[in-house]
C-alpha cells in the first residue's frame, strides 16, 4: 500500500479494456481522494463511460490494477461494488415508473419488518425516504409514482436513491443534464455536503463551466487513452477543450445572424396543460428560445403546438393559416417538426439503421402507397450522412451506436426528409459533448441563414444567450418577459425566470 498515498479511496492503473474489434480503453489512470470531486472529461466516445462501468462492476478489466479503500480490489459485479459503498447515477434514468419514489429508492435493499423475514415495512421506508430527501433539502411525496415525475424530479431521485446506502465513493454520471439552475444549486448543495462528509466523487459532465464550479481535479480522455490530471482551479478552460478534442475551438457559439423575414409561427393567447395565455411569435431567419426553470411550461406549449397535447383556448398561426387544434399528422403536413427532448425515446429507433431513421416521419411523403423502397432509404441516408456530417462507416449502421452528437443530427435530418421549414427543438445539446455541440450549433445557424425558424427550448443559459436572435422566458406557465440579443444577460433571464412579471421577485 506505499503506492498509494493517504487520503486517497481509487487508484487505478494500467486499466485497459477491450471489445470485439475495440480498445475501449488503452492503459488509463484515474486517482481519486476523498471529499474531492474528480471530473472525468472527454467527448462522447471517449472511453468515460466504459472506464465507470469497470469502476461500478457492470464491467471487468482486462488488464491493470485498482486499488480502493485500503487494498487491491477485483469486483466481480455491481453487488459487490455497492457493499463497497460505490454508488453511480447513471445519465439515463434507471427507475420503476409504476413504483413510488420511496420503492425506487429502496429497491433491493427494502427494510423489512422485525420478526417477519420477506415482509417489507413500508411505513418505516416512506419515513426513511422522507428524512432522506429532508436532509437533502428535497421536498418530495415519497409516495408518488415515478411516471408522474418530471424528468428533473426523477433525475434528484436517483441522487437520493444512490445516496440511500452509506457511500464512500459516488459516480455521477451528467447529473445535470435535465436540470436547469434552480436544480443544479440544489444538486451542487448535496454536493459539498458529500464532500464535508469525506465522500469522494467522481464527476462527468459536459458543461464546460461546471468544472471550476465544482471540481478540484479534471482527468482528461481522448480516443479511449489518458492524456493529463490538471487542477480544476488553476486550469483554463480552452486548454481543457483543446486536450479533449485534440484541437482548437476558436468559437463554440457560431452564429451569423441574418435579417429575420417574415413571421411564421405566432401563437394567440395560447393555453393548455400547465401554460396559459402565451403569445409568442418566430420570424424566417431567427432562433428564438423558451427559457425558464424546469416546470415552467415550455416543453408543454411545444406538444400542444405539435399536437401531442390538446389546446385548451387560443390558437396559432403556422405560415398563415390559424389553427385552433392540430394533430402531429396536420403538423408535419403544416411544415412543423418537432424535436423532443428525449431523442432517444421519442426521436428515434435505436435498433434501427441510420438510414431507416432518417424517414420515419416522411414515410407517407417518401413512399408512395406505403410500399418501401430499399434504394430510395440508401439514398436518403447517404445524402444526410454526407450533408449533416454524421460521424458513421455507413447510414446502415443502427442508431444506437452513434454518439450523442451524432443522433442529434440524423433527428435533425429525419425532420428535414419531410420538408418542413419550421423546427421546434427541445433541448438540442443534452448529453452532448462540447465538440459535437459546437456542430449542432453550426447546423442550426445554417438552417436559419436558409430561411427556416427555430423555436428553441433550452435549459443551458450559456447556449440560450450564445445562439439565440430573441428570448422568451416562462414562469409558472406564462410567458413573463421578451429579451432581444442585445439584451441577453444571465442576470435578466433569471429575473424574469424567477421573479415573474417585471423580473423581480
Amino acid at each position: 500500500m506505499s503506492e498509494v498515498k493517504e487520503g486517497v479511496i481509487l487508484k487505478m492503473t494500467g486499466i485497459t479494456k477491450r471489445f470485439p474489434g475495440t480498445l475501449a480503453l488503452d492503459k488509463i489512470q484515474l486517482t481519486c481522494e476523498r471529499g474531492k470531486v474528480h471530473i472525468l472529461l472527454g467527448e462522447n466516445g471517449a472511453g468515460k463511460s466504459t472506464l465507470v462501468k469497470i469502476i461500478s462492476g457492470v464491467y471487468r478489466r482486462d488488464e491493470g490494477t485498482i486499488w480502493y479503500d485500503g487494498q487491491e480490489v477485483n469486483f466481480r459485479d455491481v453487488r459487490e461494488t455497492m457493499d463497497a459503498g460505490i454508488s453511480m447515477i447513471h445519465q439515463e434514468l434507471n427507475l420503476l415508473p409504476d413504483r413510488t419514489i420511496a420503492q425506487n429508492i429502496y429497491l433491493g435493499h427494502e427494510p423489512m419488518k422485525p420478526g417477519q423475514p420477506g415482509v417489507v415495512d413500508y411505513k418505516k421506508m416512506v419515513q426513511d425516504s422522507k428524512n432522506l430527501m429532508g436532509s437533502l433539502g428535497l421536498d418530495m411525496n415519497p409516495n408518488t409514482l415515478v411516471k408522474k415525475l418530471s424528468i428533473a424530479q426523477m433525475q434528484m431521485v436517483e441522487v437520493v436513491k444512490a445516496l440511500s446506502k452509506e457511500v464512500k465513493l459516488v459516480i455521477m454520471d451528467e447529473p445535470t443534464s435535465s436540470l436547469t439552475n434552480r436544480e443544479i444549486t440544489k444538486l451542487f448543495q448535496i454536493v459539498e455536503k458529500l464532500k464535508r462528509d469525506g465522500v469522494a466523487i467522481i464527476y462527468i459532465s459536459h458543461r464546460m463551466d461546471e468544472i471550476k464550479r465544482i471540481g478540484d481535479q479534471v482527468t482528461v480522455m481522448r480516443d479511449g487513452q489518458y492524456i493529463d490530471t490538471v487542477s480544476a482551479k488553476d486550469v483554463e478552460l480552452p486548454d481543457l477543450i483543446s486536450m479533449m478534442v485534440g484541437r482548437k475551438i476558436e468559437k463554440m457559439y457560431e452564429r451569423n445572424h441574418c435579417q429575420p423575414g417574415e413571421v411564421i409561427f405566432e401563437t394567440h393567447d395560447l393555453t393548455g396543460y400547465r401554460f396559459r395565455n402565451v403569445n409568442i411569435k418566430v420570424r424566417a431567419g431567427e432562433i428564438v428560445s423558451l427559457s425558464g426553470l424546469i416546470g415552467a411550461g415550455r416543453t408543454e406549449v411545444a406538444k400542444a403546438v405539435f399536437g401531442r397535447e390538446p389546446i385548451e383556448k387560443g390558437s396559432f398561426t403556422l405560415f398563415g393559416q390559424e389553427h385552433k387544434k392540430i394533430t402531429p399528422t396536420k403538423a408535419i403536413k403544416c411544415s412543423l417538426g418537432y424535436l423532443s427532448e428525449d431523442r432517444k425515446t421519442e426521436g428515434l429507433v435505436l435498433q434501427m439503421p441510420i438510414k431507416s431513421n432518417l424517414v420515419l416521419a416522411s414515410l407517407k411523403k417518401t413512399f408512395k402507397g406505403g410500399i418501401l423502397n430499399a434504394r430510395v432509404e440508401d439514398r436518403i441516408g447517404k445524402k444526410y450522412v454526407e450533408e449533416l456530417r454524421i460521424a458513421t462507416p455507413s447510414a446502415s449502421k443502427l442508431a444506437g451506436e452513434l454518439s450523442g452528437g451524432n443522433q442529434q443530427k440524423v433527428v435533425i435530418g429525419e425532420w428535414l426528409e419531410t420538408g418542413c421549414k419550421f423546427l421546434i427543438i427541445d433541448e438540442p445539446t443534452r448529453g452532448i459533448d462540447v465538440g459535437a455541440k459546437s456542430e449542432i450549433y453550426k447546423l442550426l445557424d445554417k438552417l436559419v441563414n436558409e430561411g427556416y425558424g427555430i423555436l428553441m427550448i433550452s435549459s443551458e443559459l450559456n447556449e440560450v444567450i450564445g445562439i439565440s436572435d430573441r428570448v422568451y422566458v416562462m414562469k409558472d406557465g406564462e410567458v413573463t418577459g421578451e429579451l432581444d440579443r442585445d439584451e441577453l444577460e444571465q442576470e435578466k433571464i433569471m429575473e424574469f425566470a424567477v421573479g415573474g412579471k417585471g423580473g423581480t421577485e
